[in-house]
């Protein structure tokens, strides 16, 4: 963080993308680094929601702020989307260029960062998006199972447990 530089984590649902950048945040609060946490489609969300208040520069500027900004799950969830407002791309975009260079983005997304366009609506966007977004970045992608559907296994087998998963009894 302190280069500046982004973190992309990619992979599969379950493989534990999240819990990395959770456990990646904490460290940084532990360091009394500033920085704001969101699901992307939460974070699309809050920023649609200044459109209609008014409010979108006070939001904006907010969410451009922290040393650290995760955005989770880019590519899980609704993203709402009116004709009459800009794509989800555009309004990424708009918060992802003004910290570009400036301060740290971490992202997690469980699509193809091909993908992107279809899911925000704006393929060459998206594309803006990710070309400052990995201008910088850390890339990481994580390729196995899921973390959950083992944990189901065991118990649908009752095999032994491993030190995460208690013995039932």
């Amino acid at each position: 963080m302190r280069r500046r530089d982004d973190l992309v984590i990619t992979g599969k649902s379950g493989t534990g993308k999240s819990h990395l950048l959770k456990a990646f945040g904490l460290r940084a609060c532990e360091q009394a680094i500033s920085l704001r946490y969101a699901r992307c489609a939460d974070l699309l969300d809050d920023l649609y929601a200044g459109l209609a208040d008014h409010s979108y520069a006070q939001r904006l500027n907010a969410w451009a702020r922290p040393d650290l900004l995760i955005i989770d799950d880019v590519g899980l969830g609704q993203i709402k989307m009116r004709d009459d407002e800009p794509t989800a791309a555009h309004t990424l975009f708009n918060l992802l260029d003004r910290r570009h260079g400036r301060v740290s983005t971490a992202v997690t997304s469980n699509i193809a960062l091909s993908d992107w366009g279809r899911y925000l609506g704006d393929t060459t966007v998206a594309m803006a998006i990710l070309d400052r977004l990995a201008m910088n970045a850390l890339r990481v992608d994580i390729n196995g199972p899921s973390y959950r559907q083992h944990v189901a296994d065991l118990r649908a087998n009752k095999l032994p447990a491993t030190n995460d998963e208690p013995a039932e009894g």
